[in-house]
């Protein structure tokens, strides 16, 4: 087991060095290319930021396919076609989200190009087969059924993905999460019970956690460069290549043989017992976001791909929560979805699994409820956490706001100036739109005027 472990985290460490030593260089030609685009109303940063980073990704992903190849546990997933496959499609819809990163690329034009990437993957064999079935067992699926059902799972999770994609460190954070509950059950299915089916997912993974890691330094908030749908739509489509091998060609039949009897296996396979669902759990959190995204624009009247500030991600900075805070708590959910899925399928003990996921969704509704709460570090170790955790630096910001707040009211008085416009924003772009009160009397100013 040893051996296997190894050679996973030596494919994870250069795909995640690739990733991060490219970064830099690529947000350097985005500039000089032009590939930043203005503030629009729906951004949530306050300088533009260049884009492009999908090409330190894809860099990333070629690198860690390249050495997992030419190891000797790993190099068997390549005697298959799904690691072509996976690096035909990725490379298509790269290819596309450049183009729309530097010149922009109409929705439906982007939807076309993501069901010829995932065409381009069945074609090549990443297709699901068959699918578990409740109360009747494993059903064949048709040529025809696998390839749609294959596009359409595709098409959903690189738009799930490229909808949650608002914040600095969300998208890639929630898919690194995502991917390393994903390993774990890959891992499990490949090693612990031989299945040899689960291997090319089992790489997919790690490699998709490799490209989230090596390029969350540069992504996290402050962002000094954005993933761009270059990045979104083609770590979407990684993602949903390993839910298709997974789910569309592990044979229920053979874990239960290897599981030893049908209840173990029954729990082994909670997650895809029911046609997709583990795919599904994994991407829970952007999936729900699509889906009342679709029904909001719909509603009133709107085209399904018209941007907005209505994804949950807003919502959160629009209650209270700051920047950090709002990542944090997505990421919080998508872990709590994610693992908990993969603990149930794992695990005989599924009530005190069931009653543990309840207990940190209590958790995790407190937070929510509780934006202005913030975490005190203690004296000794406030040289470890961010500045604005440390207790001197939240009394000097007291005290600044305070002044600037009564210089404000002053400087209100004289012409064309605004009331508070004088009172610094947090450390460190603290919170998205700073003071909260602040802003508000901004609006108040700007209508009276």
């Amino acid at each position: 087991m040893g051996q296997p472990v190894r050679e996973y985290l030596l494919t994870l460490c250069v795909t995640a060095a690739v990733t991060y030593l490219l970064t830099g260089p690529v947000r350097k030609f985005a500039i000089a290319a032009g590939a930043v685009p203005e503030i629009r109303a729906r951004d949530v940063h306050r300088e533009p930021t260049p884009r492009l980073g999908g090409i330190a990704m894809f860099g990333g992903l070629c690198a860690g396919l390249l050495v997992a190849a030419h190891l000797t546990n790993l190099k068997s997933v390549f005697e298959t076609n799904e690691p072509r496959a996976l690096l035909s499609g990725a490379a298509l819809i790269w290819i596309l989200g450049v183009l729309d990163d530097k010149w922009g690329v109409d929705a439906l034009v982007k939807l076309g190009g993501q069901m010829i990437a995932a065409g381009v993957m069945v074609l090549q064999g990443l297709t699901i087969l068959y699918l578990p079935v409740p109360g009747i067992g494993t059903v064949a699926l048709t040529p025809m059924q696998g390839t749609l059902l294959t596009v359409a799972l595709v098409v959903i999770t690189i738009n799930a993905v490229n909808f949650v994609d608002g914040l600095d460190g969300l998208a890639s954070g929630m898919v690194c999460i995502a991917a390393a509950a994903f390993f774990m059950y890959t891992y499990r299915l490949w090693f612990g019970y031989g299945i040899e089916a689960a291997a090319p997912a089992t790489l997919f993974s790690v490699v998709l956690m490799g490209m989230c890691l090596g390029f969350l330094p540069h992504n996290m908030h402050p962002a000094r460069i954005f993933m761009g749908d270059s990045g979104s739509m083609l770590i979407g489509l990684v993602m949903a290549a390993g839910a298709v091998s997974l789910t569309g060609q592990v044979d229920p039949d053979l874990l239960n043989q290897k599981a030893g009897g049908l209840r173990e296996a029954t729990h082994a396979m909670v997650p895809v017992y029911i046609p997709l669902l583990l795919p599904l759990t994994i991407i829970a959190v952007p999936v729900a976001d699509l889906i009342l995204a679709i029904v909001r624009r719909t509603w009133k009247g709107q085209s399904p791909f018209a941007a907005d500030r209505g994804h949950l991600h807003h919502r959160l900075l629009e209650i209270g929560h700051s920047h950090s805070r709002a990542v944090l708590i997505m990421y919080f959910w998508s872990a709590l979805i994610a693992f908990g899925a993969v603990a149930y399928s794992a695990n005989d003990a599924s009530m005190w699994i069931v009653l543990g996921i309840v207990l940190l969704s209590a958790v995790g509704l407190v937070l929510l409820l509780l934006p202005r709460f913030t975490p005190r570090a203690p004296i000794w170790a406030e040289r470890l956490v961010p500045p604005r955790y440390r207790r001197v630096v939240r009394e000097a910001l007291a005290v600044d706001g305070a002044a600037g707040g009564t210089a404000g009211s002053a400087a209100a008085d004289e012409p064309g100036e605004e009331r508070g416009s004088t009172v610094p924003p947090g450390i460190h772009g603290a919170t998205a739109i700073g003071d909260r009160s602040r802003f508000v009397d901004r609006r108040k100013a700007g209508s009276h005027r």
